[in-house]
């Protein structure tokens, strides 16, 4: 494992909020029976040879933030790890954050930071596929390339860093259940790579843009935050659950159409109905690639690339004004 040099380089803020990467099981040989968010972030780091000795003093600084299983992640954490992260990155010394989380949500989480920070300086989660416990946790080397890619002068924005490549917050999307290497830029193909702890970018170019909305997510309560709900359209959809989302006050829907955005009469009838009286619905596609082209749908189309879990939280910033 290479250690970095970093005589020169701001200072790293590694933020925790739990996940696979923090958790452990009975045995070592177990990669699915553990218990996520189990260990602290300082734990984690700790557990990678030759790191506290380099990034030692005020060059690597760690916080908890959260501590959970990233599939129940919520709104609230979202918005405490936000603050965190602007707090952070207003520090004239700090270089870069680098976020622990969990495989389930993390493109989320991504998608969500990508929108509401206001800053170039990178902000790079990290995950792990198998536990702290496991007998070759992956954790370690993922969490070293994550700091390799925030010390990286081309670095920028949100990113996602997983298996040594390097995701857009925008792009990547778990692809499979167990696998190390669990995540994919799609069509796009990764940002990059990093290899015996140097970066190699494919377009050191070209970058996306670090902050799209104005929204009031971190400054409302999250009691307050829209709520935007997901539907896909599939064989023999319902429109009951749309008519049981606006009875119960729905602010915003998100349908993943079949193909090439199409979705089931049901459905459509009732999600026309539904945005003729004022709620907000955004169209994308199931499909893992590619985006919807060359039809005028009924429906408003989301952001195009997103598919309809980032189009959630878009729509609900968009919401919030």
């Amino acid at each position: 494992m290479q250690v970095l040099d970093t005589k020169k380089m701001k200072k790293v803020v590694v933020l925790g909020t739990g996940g696979t990467i923090a958790g452990t099981a009975a045995s070592a040989n177990d990669h699915t029976g553990y218990t996520a968010g189990q260990l602290g972030v300082q734990h984690l780091l700790d557990a990678i040879p030759g790191l506290n000795d380099v990034l030692q003093g005020d060059s690597l600084q760690c916080e908890q933030v959260a501590q959970l299983d990233s599939k129940d992640m919520d709104h609230a954490t979202w918005q405490a790890l936000a603050q965190r992260c602007a707090h952070w990155l207003a520090q004239p010394d700090v270089g870069g954050i680098v976020i622990t989380h969990g495989t389930d949500t993390l493109e989320e989480t991504a998608w969500f930071l990508q929108q509401v920070q206001r800053t170039t300086k990178p902000v790079v989660l990290t995950c792990a596929m198998r536990p702290a416990t496991a007998l070759t946790p992956d954790g370690p080397q993922n969490l070293l390339d994550a700091v390799a890619v925030v010390l990286d002068p081309m670095a920028r924005g949100v990113l996602a860093v997983c298996a040594g490549r390097i995701h857009n917050a925008r792009e990547v999307q778990k692809i499979h259940p167990y696998r190390l290497d669990a995540f994919s830029s799609g069509e796009s193909g990764p940002r990059g790579w990093v290899e015996q702890g140097r970066v190699r970018w494919a377009d050191p170019g070209s970058w996306p843009m670090a902050h799209v909305h104005a929204s009031q997510a971190l400054a409302l309560s999250v009691a307050d935050w829209p709520w935007v709900a997901v539907l896909d359209s599939h064989a023999g959809s319902d429109a009951r659950q749309v008519q049981a989302l606006l009875a119960a006050g729905v602010k915003g829907l998100v349908v993943a159409g079949t193909g090439n955005g199409t979705v089931h009469q049901s459905l459509l009838s009732a999600l026309s109905q539904a945005q003729a009286q004022g709620v907000a619905v955004r169209l994308t596609t199931r499909c893992a690639e590619g985006q919807i082209v060359g039809q005028a749908a009924a429906l408003q189309m989301a952001p195009a690339g997103l598919n309809a879990y980032k189009a959630r939280v878009s729509l609900m910033l968009d919401l919030m004004g």
